[in-house]
């Protein structure tokens, strides 16, 4: 059994439940969205619907969690054995962006859109998970700063404003508008990271516009739509 309490072999049809309502709720938001819509656009009764699922937060909770595993399929699983932090910095940011704007995403924009819904033990598994991805973050502008590819900067500061830019494109970017989400990955990347993979060849510290005074351990909400505050 795994931890949301499904058999392995069932694991193709409950992931089949789960994109189905992730669309919907995309669509209609999790308030605006009913079980009975939920079941009908799987193609089941609503009976056969709670035979896989408890209940709708139940329900929330297993696409957040379905979200984050494509999540470190995706993105983390290509960068984490990167040597070089700010190469691993770029290459996270740009998976992380196509991830977002691609139409595999649906569950991590619930994430996104829905964090501060979910309650309980449910939200804290949910939040501890991506709390990993902040910590990975941290780490990697921590050992950049320390190698002199960037600027001194914080590393809560350098994963928060990393992460303010990402998560965000979900609200603004249209499949269909002037700029792909190829050419939004590389503007972002250059834009955070100018210059950086340049001047380290060359041996001299980077020039990113993360330039910013260690504070003295504030704490503050989340802005950035990961669920998770600031250590």
């Amino acid at each position: 059994m795994t931890h949301t309490g499904r058999k392995p072999d069932e694991g193709e049809r409950y992931r089949a439940i789960l994109e189905t309502a992730a669309r919907l709720i995309c669509e209609r938001g999790y308030e605006g969205t009913s079980m009975q819509e939920i079941a009908a656009a799987c193609r089941m009764t609503k009976a056969g619907l709670y035979h896989h699922i408890q209940n709708k937060e139940q329900l929330l909770f297993a696409i957040m969690n379905y979200g984050m595993d494509l999540f470190e399929e995706q993105v983390l699983s290509k960068v984490q054995d990167i040597a070089d932090p700010v190469e691993r910095l770029r290459a996270c940011m740009r998976h992380n962006i196509l991830l977002v704007t691609r139409g595999w995403s649906k569950e991590v924009i619930i994430i996104l859109h829905e964090h501060a819904t979910l309650t309980g033990e449910a939200r804290a598994f949910i939040d501890a998970r991506k709390k990993k991805y902040v910590d990975f973050l941290q780490e990697a502008f921590a050992q950049a700063a320390a190698q002199g590819r960037i600027r001194p900067v914080d590393p809560t500061i350098g994963a928060f404003s990393f992460l303010g830019m990402v998560l965000w494109i979900y609200k603004w970017f249209k499949p269909d508008g002037r700029l792909t989400d190829e050419q939004i990955a590389d503007g972002m990347v250059d834009l955070l990271f100018p210059q950086v993979a340049a001047a380290g060849a060359e041996g001299q510290p980077g020039t990113s516009p993360l330039r910013v005074v260690r504070p003295t351990g504030t704490t503050g909400p989340d802005s950035s739509g990961t669920g998770t505050e600031t250590p």
